[in-house]
């Protein structure tokens, strides 16, 4: 598959049109028409559903348009560090999910735009097994994981912030009253719990012997969207940011539960400068 022809493709998908496609590729319409087939061809797909007025994507046309992405974005980030290596410019993107350790990340991140203007962040949120999997595909330089986990395949440096597992409750909730919170206070309570950390068992010991008791109505990725759950009256497990004036509060489990914060790279992969910079910035910070 050439660069050129995924271009083309991502252009008709997004479009849902080839005649507006081929205007807003300057090529002709025929000749466009031709590319998507021979693409068809070349995968032995049919990626298209041909209608009267607009395309639509089959399964493995909205695949394709996933990974195309994936693909060109890489091809052009690439080419763009190597076209200016001579000085430190280029995208850094750094995949992360929510934790007290970005704090010093970004103010690595902030310093690097400030003395390099030229220099472009990317940001990507999403759980350590989505950004685990970005790095191995080379779509982020780095990778900010909050859980345990093998790090041996990786070059990796450990923040010395720490992430508390809690619970994010009402303020007006009865167990705010407490300093910390025990498994016990958690019977039969309605729990929304992070879902990697269920996947992982993280809390299997914790709960003791009165898992069976648990009540866990949902999961969630990422907390923002868990965090307007709470608010209508649900109550779930994980560190949250609360502020004087939010609606909700924190408090830490007991016997407390904690993950370190990682920042890991691909091993026998050559850096951009502006990745070795990052790199060597975030060493100083911890000085």
């Amino acid at each position: 598959m050439e660069l050129r022809v995924l271009r083309y493709f991502l252009a008709v998908a997004q479009q849902r049109n080839i005649t507006k496609a081929a205007r807003e590729l300057l090529v002709s319409q025929p000749t466009l028409s031709k590319q998507l087939a021979d693409l068809e061809s070349e995968l032995s797909v049919k990626l298209f559903i041909r209608g009267h007025r607009q395309i639509t994507l089959t399964d493995e046309g909205e695949y394709l348009q996933a990974r195309a992405k994936e693909i060109i974005q890489l091809a052009d980030q690439t080419a763009t560090n190597i076209q200016k290596e001579q000085v430190v410019t280029g995208t850094l993107s750094i995949g992360a999910g929510e934790s007290i350790g970005m704090q010093r990340i970004m103010e690595v991140l902030s310093g690097i735009i400030q003395d390099y203007p030229d220099v472009k962040i990317r940001l990507v949120s999403g759980n350590a097994d989505e950004m685990e999997t970005a790095l191995k595909h080379g779509t982020i330089d780095f990778a900010v994981l909050m859980a345990h986990r093998s790090l041996d395949s990786y070059h990796h440096l450990q923040l010395p912030e720490t992430d508390r597992w809690g619970l994010a409750m009402q303020k007006d909730d009865p167990l705010a009253q407490k300093n910390v919170i025990g498994s016990a206070d958690l019977i039969g309570l309605p729990l929304l719990v992070s879902e990697q950390a269920l996947d992982k068992h993280r809390f299997q010991d914790w709960w003791g012997n009165v898992g069976k008791e648990i009540n866990i109505i949902g999961t969630y990725t990422l907390v923002f969207n868990a965090e307007l759950m709470v608010k209508q009256g649900s109550t779930f497990d994980n560190l949250l940011n609360t502020s004087n004036n939010s609606e909700l509060t924190f408090r830490p489990l007991s016997p407390s539960i904690s993950e370190s914060t990682n920042i890991i790279w691909k091993k026998n992969v050559t850096q951009s400068k502006v990745a070795k910079l990052f790199t060597q910035r975030l060493l100083a910070s911890l000085d």
